[in-house]
């Protein structure tokens, strides 16, 4: 199945997201807490699919989302945020993420979404 490169400041939810997209078969290859990590751990393990939350410290998603683009026009994000404001949705989608999951999500969820692009 496919790779996934999961990018959330909170652990607790980076571990709830592996739980869930493992349990499908997916393999994750990394996860990272920020959005410079993120983008490191992009090129250093170029996964099929990279989950991105939009708000964490140093970097956020969306910015993040931008440069991964830049460095990979063929990426695929899916935007995993509770900021499901249309702006938000709308800033990301122009960034060059793919899709849009709103937090608090079920497991279905994710893995139809995700499953639409791998």
């Amino acid at each position: 199945m496919a790779s996934v490169l999961i990018c959330d400041d909170a652990m607790f939810m980076r571990a709830s997201i592996r739980k869930m997209v493992e349990a499908e078969g997916f393999q994750v290859l990394a996860e990272a807490g920020d959005g410079a990590e993120c983008i490191s751990s992009y090129q250093i393990y170029h996964p099929d699919l990279v989950l991105m939350d939009i708000t964490m410290p140093d970097m956020d998603g969306i910015t993040a989302t931008k440069k991964i683009m830049e460095i990979d026009q063929n990426a695929k994000i899916i935007i995993v945020s509770a900021l499901g404001l249309q702006e938000k949705v709308f800033e990301a989608i122009t960034a060059g993420a793919k899709d849009f999951v709103v937090k608090p999500f079920t497991q279905e969820t994710l893995i139809q979404c995700m499953k639409k692009y791998v």
